[in-house]
């Protein structure tokens, strides 16, 4: 009888754990086109070309992180991420994809590839980049969760 009674609530406590993961799953799925995915890069790179930091960084989400290109820190923070941008918007970036994989899933998207930076005195930069994002429902807009970015090997 006993065995029987431990059995019934460890039963019960499962279902009950097996319950609250169905419902913790359950979310609305932002759509995205793969268009809607491509044209976030483009709202970063103008950004960029704006020259101004805080419009760089309003597209990052406030706990995500940059990786970036030059800079060998890790930037969590949206004031370690403008700080970054200072510096590296002197440059006068102007990206473009040359070659990218895009994968959506339910209110997160994948971009992933190379891009070309095109500085204001002609050099240029060959990388490979990854960018994550969330779709975030309060603010209704795609933010970068994480953005990874490293130059070629064999670059100068």
């Amino acid at each position: 009888m006993r065995t029987s009674a431990i059995c019934s609530l460890l039963f019960a406590i499962g279902l009950s754990a097996h319950a609250g993961l169905a419902q913790a799953r359950t979310e609305t799925c932002h759509p995205a086109s793969r268009q809607q995915i491509t044209g976030l890069f483009d709202r970063w790179n103008a950004a960029l070309q704006s020259g101004d930091p805080r419009k760089v960084v309003a597209n990052y989400a406030p706990d995500s992180i940059l990786l970036p290109t030059v800079s060998d820190k890790p930037r969590l923070t949206a004031a370690e991420k403008e700080d970054y941008f200072v510096h590296f918007l002197e440059k006068k970036p102007v990206g473009k994809i040359d070659m990218r994989q895009i994968i959506i899933r339910c209110n997160s998207a994948i971009d992933s590839g190379l891009y070309t930076f095109t500085f204001g005195d002609g050099s240029t930069v060959k990388a490979r980049y990854t960018f994550t994002y969330d779709w975030d429902a309060g603010r209704k807009r795609w933010l970068i969760t994480s953005h990874h970015s490293s130059a070629m090997p064999g670059q100068p």
